[in-house]
């Protein structure tokens, strides 16, 4: 017989049976059954009420209302709502990279929905950040920072910075693997790990950074294409060269209208679409590439440029390159200085005889600027020649407008910020998170394949251009010994312009990449609404192109065009990226350090301290490069901290100096008031409620074992006793209790907070501990319960009643519930489980509570060696196969590694021996009722009220017997059903002024009503007629039959497992059902060692975000 079941609004709490139906819990809408005998026998809704449940996002139409099958009818009450396992996972792993509040563009949801981003590890990551990193230092710079280093010292310059953002890309990797990462990037990452204020203020000044980095690189190509490639399309020129000279007027103006030009086209290109991007970025990064084999192979081959070097040690302007130039006296006459002679006695103001006599001591010779490998100038070029400006030689001013001087000074910290900003390309794979397939796979391998391979570019040249080429060379940081060239390009084979052509693509790409990065930077902290006013630039076009985001970007990089000289402000640009660096490793560290359940990266290769070294090396590299740019970047992230702190709530500062930890407790109480917390940071707050024993013990203490496992000495604990009576008389009792609560606490290193408390009823002790425990914002927002060992051989309704309550009062708060059966076999702190698995068995979605416990779990000792296996039930309606696909990409983006299983559960018929079962079930409620209606309707005896109140004559000292009144007995007779909740207590009898049996009259004992005699005598002759015709009712088969088949595949499946975790069925709503909903838990739970049952609060608990 199949079953219909309508969903109707609540029925009253008094229906016309009698029975009482307990209001609260979860509040799902009644089931009303009506039997139906059509066939099919499947499930409907009709008339069905939309909820707003937490789970409902994650229901589809057809299942909101509707019953499952009867495969699992013990947990139909929660599917109704609560979506069903397979649509949830069929949801998430359909999950498309986009903030966790963004909304797709109206009328583009069916068409976007089969756009999903494309790009591998390779093109979005790898490329976008060699091309960035490969920037115009090492083409132009480089080589003089060798000069002036010495290989020795360059190379440490190389492995500071180049170990400062490997040590970031390791925490970036952290934290990018830890969750999805939808566009936003860096800034995602920050925002989501340290808060929005600090996300907002390091996310502004990094999307400034890599604006106007975009800047620096165009002008950057236009100098390179000026001055070294075609010097002749100058347009501003007054007929000298001024239009070509670095820095003249004319050379702005070229680089203002060239600029402006360079930026339309890549802005142009940008806004076409990423795609038409990387294709573009594949020949620029060629040709960088090429240009990099080229160097390496003419380093090797000697080279037949040559400048003209003065004393050995140096260099002269390229005038005189010529042999005949290239001299200190006139065609060899010792006696006549010739031009580059008389220049160096004019610097010194001497005369003719003085200056023979001093160009005698000094020679000058034409020599090989680059004579290859293999020449001894390793050993020359090993140590530094720090200079200052003008010098020459250290401490030795230059002598002539022909020698070649420092024109800044040097040291290594000038040089080491110099450098640095030839790595910072780190963030350009990150930035594009919203493009890539998979970002947890692709940026931490991406980001650091690009970090590798150009560390050991920039090592292999620094030892390359130390070892082949000339140290005067090296420091001529204009070439203007070798006719203005680029050293790297007359280096290069066979070609210099396949240098001067590689590194004009190598800037114009890397701006092409800064372009392509920012504006979906800034799209994101738009869509966050952070600052209102930049709202507007969160939309994008119907593809998902950030375009209004793209042309602020376009109008702040024009802003830098214009300004065209840089050189003040690309300090402040190295301050941005490195404070974002310095905010990556600190978000890792603090993550790593707090062991926030949530924190689960894939990526495993990280550690706190390695986070803190690269941290500190960020806030070094800061002030070592400018210490008052550095202040000023810290102070712009102050003022847009405290303003995206000021929108978003009032802040309570306290009252000075005195009680400041009271004022710092009471202050993150009123935030923890703000609101609950975010699913990221949410982990079990613990409330065990603990049973005492007569000796005032804690009669469990495993629980205690239990909650110290899970908890790890993380977040709140609180233990709860409640003992039973008056305040004023047990008050003693509930001190020594606390007292041996504090002691087992300690013995099973559990770090919270106990109480005792005292009440008339335990009943309402227990919810009270459930409403009031904590403080403000600190609440538990989990309860661990035992189970109620030993209700089947008790006649007593509050063997188990106090446990339902329980139930119901944790989910009318919509806490997490969890049951460890067995308590005792649980293991103690001392014990280590070796191998073995911690068995989920996924049949309801709470919010993944499952997920999560096993994971916390393995946290501690005692787990750690654990491994994990989820098992989820697929119904007939579900494909099996595409759930465990489904489970599978939804672990991935959790970070949980475990072993998948999907169990199906195909309709069979009920056996005879879960009928039997159900039969036994209901016989047994029956007589147990039956026995207590007869132990009640006992009290209604007039032969038991005269036994009760009898005092025999030898009790009562001589005392004359009261004479008859005339009074009559009259008893308390309850309207309510026997089933209420109060029911367990005895009726009352109410007798006026009764001091003596003897004062009962024969003629009140007539008067009383013996109908319930009659009931009783009536009853007793039809209790094995009753029994043996009870017939189960279809519901009740159906539910064990849920319980039976589900027991048999756990116990088949997990019977080896160390813990078995599985959903705790909803409560019965009715008291008529609780017996037979223990039944089912037991049955479920049979033959298990270790066993969890657990109920979700209502809210997720765990999420795929990072």
């Amino acid at each position: 017989m199949s079953q219909r079941f309508t969903v109707t609004k609540p029925a009253v709490q008094g229906d016309i049976n009698n029975e009482v139906e307990i209001v609260g819990g979860d509040k799902p809408p009644s089931i009303q059954a009506a039997e139906n005998d059509t066939a099919g026998g499947a499930s409907s809704a009709k008339n069905g009420k939309k909820y707003c449940e937490e789970g409902a996002p994650f229901m589809n139409d057809a299942e909101k209302g509707v019953n499952n099958d009867g495969n699992l009818a013990l947990y139909e009450d929660d599917f109704k709502h609560r979506p069903k396992i397979s649509s949830l996972l069929n949801t998430l792993a359909n999950y498309k990279t986009l903030p966790e509040h963004s909304q797709e563009p109206e009328g583009r949801d069916k068409q976007l929905k089969n756009v999903a981003p494309q790009m591998g590890t390779l093109m979005g990551v790898y490329l976008p950040c060699l091309q960035n990193i490969l920037g115009v230092i090492l083409f132009i710079r480089l080589t003089w920072i060798v000069g002036n280093a010495g290989a020795l010292e360059s190379f440490f310059i190389i492995v500071i910075s180049c170990a400062t953002t490997s040590l970031t890309a390791i925490s970036m990797s952290a934290v990018a693997t830890n969750g999805v990462v939808p566009a936003g990037g860096s800034y995602f990452m920050i925002s989501r790990a340290l808060g929005p204020e600090f996300g907002g203020a390091v996310g502004v000044l990094f999307y400034l950074g890599t604006t106007f980095a975009s800047s620096m690189y165009i002008l950057g190509a236009i100098e390179i294409l000026l001055v070294y490639i075609a010097p002749v399309i100058a347009i501003f020129d007054d007929g000298v060269g001024s239009g070509t000279t670095s820095n003249s007027p004319d050379m702005l103006n070229n680089m203002r209208v060239y600029g402006t030009i360079i930026l339309f086209v890549l802005s142009l290109l940008v806004f076409v679409g990423v795609k038409y991007v990387n294709k573009c970025a594949l020949l620029f990064l060629f040709c960088v590439v090429v240009s990099i084999f080229c160097i390496y192979i003419g380093v090797f081959i000697p080279n037949d440029l040559q400048f003209c070097c003065l004393d050995d040690n140096i260099a002269i302007h390229s005038d005189f390159r010529s042999i005949e130039e290239c001299t200190l006296y006139f065609q060899g006459n010792a006696s006549v200085p010739s031009t580059l002679g008389q220049s160096l006695c004019d610097a010194d103001d001497l005369k003719v005889d003085e200056c023979v006599s001093y160009l005698s001591k000094h020679s000058a010779k034409l020599t090989p600027a680059i004579p290859g490998l293999g020449n001894g100038l390793f050993s020359d070029n090993l140590k530094n020649l720090y200079r200052d400006g003008g010098e020459v030689l250290p401490r030795e001013e230059g002598k002539g407008p022909n020698e070649i001087v420092s024109d800044i000074t040097t040291s290594f910290t000038i040089l080491l910020a110099i450098f640095f900003p030839s790595v910072t390309g780190i963030m350009a794979g990150s930035n594009r998170s919203g493009d890539l397939k998979d970002a947890q796979f692709s940026i931490p391998r991406g980001t650091l394949g690009a970090i590798f391979t150009t560390s050991l570019i920039y090592i292999t040249c620094v030892l390359f251009f130390a070892g082949a080429v000339r140290g005067e060379i090296l420091r001529d940081k204009f070439g203007e010994s070798i006719d203005g060239g680029l050293v790297v390009a007359n280096i290069a084979w066979p070609s210099q312009w396949v240098i001067l052509i590689g590194s004009f693509l190598s800037t114009i790409g890397a701006g092409l990449q800064s372009l392509t990065g920012a504006p979906r930077l800034l799209q994101a902290i738009a869509k966050d609404n952070l600052i209102p006013f930049l709202a507007v630039f969160g939309k994008g076009s119907a593809i998902g192109e950030p375009t209004w985001a793209l042309l602020l970007t376009a109008a702040i990089s024009e802003l830098g065009i214009i300004i065209a000289k840089l050189d003040s402000v690309a300090p402040i640009i190295t301050m941005f990226f490195l404070m974002c660096y310095m905010f990556v490793n600190l978000a890792c560290a603090l993550q790593t350090l707090l062991r926030t359940p949530n924190w689960r990266p894939r990526f495993k290769y990280y550690h706190w301290s390695l986070s803190f070294i690269g941290m500190v090396m960020c806030v070094s590299l800061m002030f070592i490069s400018s210490w008052y740019y550095a202040l000023a970047a810290m102070a712009l992230a102050g003022c847009i901290y405290k303003y995206i702190e000021y929108r978003g709530a009032e802040k309570e500062w306290g009252d000075g100096l005195r009680g400041l930890s009271l004022q710092a407790a009471r202050y993150s109480l009123l935030r923890l008031e703000e609101g609950p917390p975010h699913t990221k940071n949410w982990r079990p707050q613990v409330l065990v409620l603990c049973k005492l024993d007569e000796e005032l013990l804690p009669k469990h203490r495993r629980l205690l074992s239990f909650a110290s496992q899970l908890k790890a000495g993380r977040g709140l604990t609180l233990v709860s006793s409640v003992i039973e009576g008056d305040y004023t008389t047990k008050y003693p009792e509930s001190q020594a209790a606390a007292q041996e609560l504090r002691k087992v606490m300690t013995e099973e290193k559990v770090k919270g907070f106990h109480q005792v408390l005292i009440a008339r009823d335990v009943n309402d002790g227990i919810s009270a501990c459930i409403q009031m425990s904590g403080l403000g914002g600190l609440q538990h927002n989990t309860v661990i319960a035992g189970w109620p060992y030993g209700w089947r051989q008790s006649t007593d309704d509050r063997a188990f009643r106090v446990f339902l309550n329980v139930v119901r009062n944790v989910s009318s708060m919509h806490n997490a519930l969890l049951v460890p059966k067995n308590i005792t076999l649980f293991p103690s702190n001392d014990q280590k489980l070796e191998g073995g698995s911690i068995d989920v068995w996924w049949i309801v979605h709470d919010g993944g509570m499952l997920m999560l416990l096993p994971f916390l779990l393995r946290q501690h000792k005692v787990w750690k060696n654990c491994t994990m296996k989820i098992y989820t039930v697929a119904q007939m309606e579900d494909n099996s196969i595409q759930m465990k696909k489904d489970l599978k990409t939804f672990l991935y983006h959790l970070r949980i590694d475990a072993e998948i299983e999907v169990v199906e559960l195909p309709g069979c018929d009920i056996s005879a021996y879960t009928y039997e079962r159900t039969l036994l079930m209901e016989q047994r409620t029956q007589l147990l009722r039956q026995m207590k209606l007869t132990r009640k309707e006992s009290s209604f005896d007039a032969q038991a009220i005269v036994d009760l109140h009898h005092i025999p004559a030898s009790e009562t000292d001589g005392a004359s017997p009261a004479k008859n009144t005339g009074r009559k007995v009259r008893f308390a007779r309850q309207e309510s059903s026997p089933f209420d909740e109060e029911s367990e207590k005895e009726e009352v009898l109410n007798v006026s002024n009764l001091t003596d049996i003897n004062e009962v009259t024969e003629d009140d004992v007539d008067l009383m009503d013996m109908e319930p005699e009659k009931q009783k005598a009536d009853a007793a002759d039809n209790d094995t007629d009753g029994l043996l015709d009870i017939k189960p009712s279809d519901r009740n088969v159906r539910r064990m039959h849920t319980a039976v088949r589900l027991n048999e595949i756990i116990v088949e499946k997990s019977h080896k497992a160390h813990l078995v975790i599985l959903n705790l069925p909803g409560p019965p709503k009715l008291q008529r059902k609780e017996q037979n909903y223990m039944e089912y838990l037991e049955v479920l739970t049979e033959g298990l060692e270790r066993v969890l049952m657990v109920r979700g609060g209502g809210r997720e608990v765990i999420t795929i975000y990072s």
